[in-house]
């Protein structure tokens, strides 16, 4: 993971970090992953036939430790004590990189020895939300980065027959229409669950530009419904695979 200040300088210049594109197919009823290969060069390599999901839908960078936690999590064979160890770090990955997206302003410090440090600093006005129960898992890890940050709660459940999302709680800082807000919640599956816990916090006059989706892993069509119902979203993840690793939440709390 790049540090702050090498992200946002990125960020300033207009370059993009190198990432593993994800695309839909034009010609299919059903959303998919583009297969990938890789060049000699190491560079991925993808079908010019398909087009990008856009630039709402942003991944970590690919790397081995990405990958073997992704791995780790999706092994049937992992305990849970490894399970809740690597899930917390691909957690604390997504959040960092999800405070990246935040605003900032150029600030000047003085340092010990008596030079001025050219650097920057976070805004204020930012709040979590996470969506119960499996958002929950994620709370921690934006606590670590962010010790006073403000988090609420929405607890959503789909319908067994008809997949509709019920909302049944919902609790955010009285000014949450005022701030940033980091929605969290690690599997995106169908999207149904983000899509209705979207609506409520648009209800509380929370605008959707300012909506940044954590998650872990997500669908192509999870990532594809949300994005088409709220195109100002922005959605973060470190992958997006036909087959979601739909038991975390089981797995975490340690109810499977």
């Amino acid at each position: 993971m790049p540090c702050h200040n090498q992200q946002l300088n990125n960020v300033n210049s207009g370059q993009e970090h190198p990432m593993k594109q994800v695309r839909f197919a034009n010609n299919s009823s059903s959303s998919s992953v583009l297969p990938t290969s890789e060049a000699s060069d190491g560079s991925i390599q993808t079908d010019s036939s398909q087009d990008t999901v856009g630039p709402q839908l942003k991944l970590l960078p690919l790397n081995d430790q990405i990958r073997e936690l992704q791995t780790i999590i999706r092994d049937k064979t992992t305990s849970r004590g490894d399970f809740v160890f690597c899930a917390d770090r691909l957690i604390r990955l997504v959040v960092e990189e999800g405070l990246n997206q935040l605003p900032y302003s150029e600030c000047t410090v003085t340092t010990p020895t008596g030079y001025k440090y050219e650097g920057v600093k976070f805004e204020r006005g930012n709040c979590g939300v996470s969506i119960m129960r499996s958002g929950e898992a994620m709370e921690q890890g934006l606590r670590d980065c962010c010790r006073s940050i403000r988090i609420g709660k929405i607890l959503i459940q789909s319908d067994e027959e008809t997949q509709k999302a019920k909302v049944f709680y919902a609790k955010f800082p009285p000014d949450v229409y005022r701030r940033k807000v980091l929605l969290m919640y690690p599997i995106l599956s169908t999207g149904n669950t983000v899509i209705e816990a979207v609506r409520v916090l648009i209800e509380h006059g929370v605008q959707p530009r300012h909506i940044i989706l954590l998650s872990l892993f997500s669908t192509p069509h999870g990532a594809k419904s949300i994005i088409q119902e709220f195109p100002d979203i922005t959605i973060l993840t470190t992958e997006v695979h036909p087959v979601a690793p739909t038991h975390f939440g089981q797995r975490y709390f340690g109810t499977d």
